[in-house]
């Protein structure tokens, strides 16, 4: 029999190398995706396998079109054992409702919306039974306009999330993650998430781990679906 394997989407870098390791941790032989951060997901891979597990690359640009069964069946041929689907790749670009001309709304819904929605198609076509796990934004509790679009999407995949977890029961369990301040944005410094925690109930941010432990929850627990877990440190609730 396979050995169990997750494909994780931007598996290369912050959360989603967390959650990577965190699944090689329990056993899973992981299937990185990632778009052009190759020196990181290549030692990325070494440290898995270090860990005892099978580590495969596969590079796709979520922005361009690209064909989500086609993946799914690389990765399928690589790990028969597929089991696991993490869908944690997003493009986070600032503008508000004025400010988010056509070009960037198509960039975030394709890779926050549209490459989830096929990879869990194609990952339900493909395996006759898993986990998807949707990496969401606690944003989706509230509407914060300055990300206007990002959080446009998010909302709509945690609604995709219940919707898809519905249509696929009980074969397929599909579940969401919501992380609250995790990491600082890119070019944004220490004193960003410094800030940041002074208005968070827990009175600190989290880590990557925070996130990567959420989503083990919903490997170890098969009687869950259609649900979210807030990672926020309480900050949802304000």
């Amino acid at each position: 029999m396979a050995r169990q394997a997750a494909l994780i989407t931007g598996g290369a870098k912050r959360i989603g190398s967390a959650i990577a390791v965190a699944l090689a941790r329990e056993g899973f032989d992981i299937a990185l995706h990632y778009r052009s951060s190759s020196a990181e997901a290549e030692s990325l891979k070494r440290e898995l396998e270090e860990l005892g597990v099978e580590c495969e690359l596969f590079q796709a640009d979520f922005e361009a079109d690209f064909d989500a069964l086609a993946l799914m069946e690389r990765v399928k041929r690589r790990f028969a054992g597929l089991a696991v689907l993490v869908n944690n790749v997003s493009v986070f670009e600032p503008g508000k409702l004025l400010e988010t001309d056509p070009s960037l709304f198509d960039r975030v819904f394709r890779v926050n919306l549209r490459a989830p929605f096929f990879l869990t198609r194609a990952f339900a076509l493909r395996c006759e039974s898993g986990l998807v796990v949707n990496i969401l934004d606690a944003r989706v509790a509230s509407n914060p306009i300055e990300h206007f679009a990002y959080t446009l999407s998010k909302k709509a995949l945690r609604d995709f999330t219940q919707m898809a977890a519905l249509e696929l029961s009980p074969r397929i369990r599909v579940n969401a993650v919501c992380p609250g301040v995790i990491l600082a944005p890119r070019g944004a410094g220490p004193e960003y998430l410094e800030r940041r925690a002074k208005a968070i109930p827990a009175g600190r941010h989290g880590d990557p781990e925070d996130v990567a432990r959420a989503v083990v929850f919903f490997v170890q627990n098969p009687f869950v679906t259609g649900q979210e877990i807030f990672v926020d440190g309480g900050e949802h609730l304000l």
